[in-house]
């Protein structure tokens, strides 16, 4: 068989042809992928209204320790706590009769979830609250948990779990973890349930956990642009309001779950995070910095004392022996540091790059950025904890 030049030309295009094109369909995929990597479902920034915990506490005892417990002297919290208990129980104790440390006031807390039912179970935590050396193997008895309007949501009771130790003697004690605090796994049954009824709202409200109004934006329109029509409006930096559609009246479990999975880019302030008590310092990748020279030294003062004895020759008839002051003084001004030019729009790498050329550590960065916003170089807020 023969095949012509011209056909075989043909032949060689349309094979170009198709290599450009599964490219081009590459590129495109890649950057989708890119976006969708850089997006954050609206679930991960934002909760919805009156979707959220409730903080539950108590105040209970733990029986059952062996020597761990509180001292109970005259007029002890825990001891009259233990009275009145037992009295309630229909045994009258005496004074004298509890002196044993098997016993420790605590205070309980837990989360009740949004939604929990009558009879669901919830985690709880134990805290000891007096002198107890240590929670292991006690038992909690029947502890009323309240809420912030004082009435009793959940009971709890059970066998603390303790993650730490403490051991020792006269001469010598170990302790690894926290011996005084544990937690009782399902430990809580919920005795009273939170009303509220999603079905009968005709509007909803996404509170976002970093209020930010280009976010908001972003979010509404996505939101608008999922259901097809202007429902959804950012009331504030950190509120945005939705009505209920037509199409799910009814179902705004439905809608919730259509709107938390959608994916929008958040944006954020520049901002740099400065803890000065660990030297941590935390910063955005749109931190940026106007053009700025940086030059960094420490001036070093040490004063050294080197007491001398003075004392008179051998068989001198007069002198006495006497302690004579040297003072050594020396200032080191690390005159080998040199001045670093950081230019404009440089990105967070070249601002750490241009930094630690400097030879600077976290603690010296810490006052060259506060210098730098002082001068107004830096297009950035520093927040400092």
């Amino acid at each position: 068989m023969v095949v012509s030049q011209k056909g075989r030309n043909w032949h060689i295009k349309l094979k170009r042809g198709k290599i450009l094109k599964i490219a081009a369909i590459c590129v495109f995929f890649v950057s989708l992928t890119s976006i969708a990597d850089a997006a954050s479902r609206i679930k991960d920034i934002a909760s919805f209204e009156g979707v959220r915990e409730n903080m539950l506490v108590g105040y209970g005892l733990v029986v059952g320790l062996n020597g761990t417990g509180d001292s109970l002297g005259d007029g002890h919290f825990t001891k009259q706590s233990l009275m009145a208990m037992l009295e309630r129980l229909g045994v009258k104790p005496t004074q004298s009769g509890l002196d044993s440390k098997n016993v420790a006031a605590v205070m309980v807390t837990a989360s009740l979830q949004a939604f929990a039912r009558q009879g669901s179970k919830i985690d709880v935590t134990v805290s000891a609250l007096g002198d107890a050396k240590s929670l292991l193997g006690g038992t909690l008895l029947v502890t009323p948990l309240l809420g912030a309007d004082g009435e009793v949501y959940a009971v709890s009771q059970g066998q603390v779990a303790v993650g730490g130790f403490t051991a020792g003697g006269q001469g010598e004690t170990v302790t690894k973890g926290v011996p005084t605090s544990a937690r009782i796994a399902n430990g809580a049954i919920v005795e009273r349930e939170i009303k509220f009824d999603l079905s009968s709202l005709k509007k909803i409200h996404i509170s976002l956990r970093n209020p930010d109004f280009t976010t908001a934006r972003r979010m509404a329109q996505a939101v608008n642009a999922f259901l097809g029509t202007n429902v959804a409006r950012p009331q504030d930096s950190g509120t945005l309001a939705v009505e209920i559609p037509k199409d799910y009246k009814g179902n705004v479990v439905g809608l919730i779950t259509d709107i938390e999975q959608l994916r929008i880019e958040p944006d954020q302030m520049a901002r740099i995070i400065i803890d000065e008590q660990s030297g941590t310092i935390v910063m955005g990748d749109n931190v940026k910095i106007s053009t700025v020279a940086i030059a960094q030294g420490s001036l070093t003062i040490r004063v050294t004392e080197t007491p001398q004895v003075a004392q008179p020759g051998p068989f001198a008839e007069v002198g006495e022996t006497q302690t004579v002051a040297r003072t050594d003084v020396q200032a080191d001004e690390d005159s080998d540091k040199k001045m670093t030019i950081v230019n404009s729009g440089v990105t967070l790498q070249d601002l750490v790059n241009g930094l630690n050329s400097l030879g600077i550590g976290p603690r010296d960065l810490i006052t060259i950025l506060q210098a730098v916003k002082a001068s107004g170089a830096l297009q950035a807020e520093i927040s400092v904890m």
